[in-house]
């Protein structure tokens, strides 16, 4: 696969679990965006203050370096909120027509629900509310509903990007 895939969503939308699950599908690297964010983020985050445009800019650009340097190999699946269509230009920036975007949507209750079930995540639920206003859903993505299970959703993005 030499493509970057970019799961997003809001927090609790299982970005993680979808987008480790499809990288064993499609036999491709994988790599959590959340892994990236600089300790002055995660603080943030953890003491429920969300994060700016300002804050989220050295994340994105990390990102799409990162992007770049594993579509040279043989691309990825990178997962990361994705929120606003100026942090996906950002995150696509310079490798526009070799990414796809995967959208995860659910409902709020059902996010809600996910979230107050997480343990040792520094992201709490009464951020998700900052993430659901901050959200401007894409037009270029691949969409698929959150209730439905992994597998399912895996199996349904393995087809659409063969």
């Amino acid at each position: 696969m030499s493509r970057v895939v970019f799961v997003m969503g809001v927090s609790g939308s299982g970005k993680s679990t979808v987008g480790s699950a499809l990288s064993k599908e499609l036999d491709s690297s994988f790599f959590d965006g959340d892994d990236y964010h600089p300790k002055s983020n995660i603080d943030k985050m953890s003491n429920g203050i969300p994060l700016n445009d300002q804050d989220r800019f050295g994340w994105l650009v990390t990102l799409n370096e990162l992007a770049k340097e594993h579509l040279i190999q043989h691309g990825c699946i990178i997962v990361c909120s994705a929120l606003k269509e100026s942090y996906r230009a950002l995150l696509s920036k310079g490798i526009e027509d070799k990414v796809s975007w995967v959208y995860l949507k659910g409902s709020k209750e059902l996010l809600l629900e996910r979230l107050n079930n997480r343990e040792d995540h520094f992201m709490s639920s009464n951020l998700l509310q900052s993430q659901l206003d901050t959200l401007e859903e894409p037009d270029n993505a691949l969409v698929y509903n959150i209730s439905e299970p992994v597998e399912i959703i895996v199996k349904k993005i393995g087809k659409e990007l063969i």
